[in-house]
């Protein structure tokens, strides 16, 4: 076996596997109190933490790593997680699960991540397979859940009341108000709207949340100035036709409000190729403040959802029960806030669009 040198001391020790009893020798500890300071057992709250800080020490020092297969067996348990999500680099999803990931990673679990494209068939296959591979819970994320599942289940941006699933759901009237209040107070009152796609589980509670917004502020919706986005790509893209097509419609509108950051930035373009200034001819506002809104050009007016935050939230919630450290609760809000930037302005006195149109 060739040895490895110890850069304290400079002897050599040899690299061999390192297990709780070797770092229980190492500190002249029974292993049951190494185990249980090392695993955050119940059992370690009776060990003093000057204690604690000297078993992590030596594990750090002896390179010690659990054996997860050992520990799955003897606390008949796999601390796996698994995430259902309906893409996986979408900009939305992947900061989503950035979040799961951060919580997840500290409290040493691990998370197996499917992807299902708006396939009700997969979706379903690949459920089962999760729960075939022993997760212990599952968190969706902008995945509508049918049934009532068979593990702990917390949703994001779900909102169908299942029993035994946690829904982590922006407010969305509150949302809705925010941004509907910024278009009114700089002077707007022809706006146009993208929808959402039929399949993502936000596209009926925001829209509905839109619509009573407006009557509440006496901002008039009108069909004409109405399109909802068909395509199920995840760029910016998806905003570009839905655009061109309000515009062709020939229906002067000063603002628009889309349905998340990507179809805004996508609306940005076509009106740029159409010979229109952002903001100074049409105020954009979009949804999310994904990572890119700040950096669009214009930078993107949005309604800021945490989303990395919100994953966070989503994991602790289901570890919290699966360790029923907490008791089971259908509904978590996360409240919006309005990130103002280059994309609104106050309405101009020419109107361009109604001129050009």
């Amino acid at each position: 076996m060739t040895p490895t040198h110890n850069k304290e001391n400079g002897r050599p020790r040899e690299n061999k596997k390192v297990t709780l009893k070797t770092v229980a020798k190492h500190l002249g500890l029974a292993a049951g109190t190494v185990s249980a300071a090392l695993n955050n057992s119940p059992a370690a709250r009776s060990i003093p933490e000057h204690t604690k800080k000297r078993i992590f020490a030596a594990a750090q020092e002896l390179n010690y790593r659990p054996d997860f297969f050992a520990r799955t067996l003897r606390m008949r348990r796999t601390f796996t997680i698994g995430v259902i999500a309906e893409e996986i680099g979408d900009a939305y999803g992947s900061q989503v699960i950035s979040g799961i990931e951060k919580y997840l990673s500290a409290k040493n679990y691990f998370f197996l991540t499917v992807v299902h494209r708006h396939d009700p068939k997969l979706l379903a296959a690949y459920s089962q397979i999760l729960v075939e591979r022993g997760v212990e819970g599952i968190i969706t994320v902008d995945t509508s859940i049918a049934a009532e599942p068979s593990l702990p289940t917390v949703a994001v941006a779900g909102h169908r009341q299942i029993a035994g699933v946690t829904n982590i759901v922006l407010d969305h009237k509150r949302a809705a108000r925010l941004a509907l209040e910024h278009l009114k107070e700089l002077g707007h009152e022809e706006i146009a709207f993208i929808q959402g796609q039929v399949f993502s589980s936000d596209s009926e509670e925001r829209w509905n949340a839109i619509t009573q917004a407006a009557q509440e502020l006496g901002i008039r919706i009108r069909p004409e100035l109405t399109i909802r986005i068909e395509s199920t790509i995840s760029t910016p893209e998806v905003g570009f036709p839905v655009t061109k097509e309000l515009l062709a419609r020939k229906r002067p509108f000063t603002a628009l409000f889309a349905y998340n950051d990507i179809s805004a930035i996508g609306a940005m373009w076509a009106l740029r190729e159409a010979g229109l200034r952002v903001p100074e001819d049409v105020s954009v506002i979009g949804f999310d403040d994904i990572p890119g809104a700040a950096f669009s050009n214009p930078a993107l007016t949005t309604v800021r959802q945490p989303l990395v935050r919100m994953g966070e939230i989503a994991a602790q919630t289901l570890v919290s029960q699966i360790e029923e450290r907490d008791g089971y609760v259908p509904e978590i809000a996360i409240e919006p806030e309005l990130a103002v930037r280059d994309s609104t302005a106050r309405v101009g006195r020419a109107r361009a669009l109604s001129s050009r149109t």
